[in-house]
């Protein structure tokens, strides 16, 4: 039962981090500023469903994908260290990555921006796809299957809640609040990426080393 909560909170905290939907909420509110209050739930919405099957699908067939492109494990793990130690830097330095769009097309393209550039790679990024294959890997039971996929689902749901009521964080949290909060999201992300590379490249030394 502790090991199923440990790798609960190990799925939920890291996806929560690497997906970070409070960084997320002013690049929402920009691409949504024009949308009225139906439109832009109905954006979270759907960015949020969208998400959540995409990292689904990586989780589930990324073994077949390593097993058809000769990938390994461990290389993943390493080259996700680095994905998420970049990732953490430029939180680290309260750096967001701005998606332009014309102020004229956002109730036009209501739906495809919910998909991209909001679902992906906003939402599902590189960072989140390696963090669910990686985890789905480490799941070897049905047990932490199934945990694994309500801690996703439960990001998910925070994503969409957090996007909704975006506007009055924002406004409660103020400039300083979102550059400290994404600061300390930053600093996680760093340490989950150490403990990947590590992870990763330990095998492949003994592996080189040890013949």
């Amino acid at each position: 039962m502790n090991d199923l909560l440990a790798f609960g909170l190990l799925g939920f905290t890291s996806f929560f981090t690497l997906i970070n939907p409070l960084g997320a909420m002013p690049i929402f509110m920009t691409m949504t500023a024009e949308l009225n209050p139906a439109e832009r739930i109905k954006t979270a919405r759907k960015a949020s469903i969208v998400a959540f099957l995409t990292i689904l699908f990586f989780a589930f067939t990324g073994q077949l994908l390593f097993r058809f492109f000769g990938i390994s494990v461990n290389s993943l793990r390493v080259v996700g260290g680095v994905i998420f130690f970049m990732m953490g830097m430029d939180m680290l330095q309260a750096r967001l990555t701005r998606v332009k769009i014309a102020e004229n097309e956002v109730k036009k393209y209501v739906n495809d921006i919910s998909i991209t550039p909001l679902a992906i790679p906003m939402i599902c990024g590189p960072g989140a796809i390696t963090n669910a294959i990686i985890l789905m890997q480490d799941a070897t039971t049905i047990d932490k299957k199934m945990v694994l996929v309500f801690s996703i689902f439960l990001v998910m749901l925070l994503t969409f809640l957090i996007l909704y009521s975006s506007s009055k964080i924002i406004k409660a949290l103020g400039e300083t609040g979102n550059n400290v909060l994404m600061r300390l999201m930053g600093l996680i992300v760093m340490v989950i990426a150490v403990e990947f590379f590590f992870a990763g490249i330990k095998p492949v030394l003994i592996e080189i080393f040890g013949k």
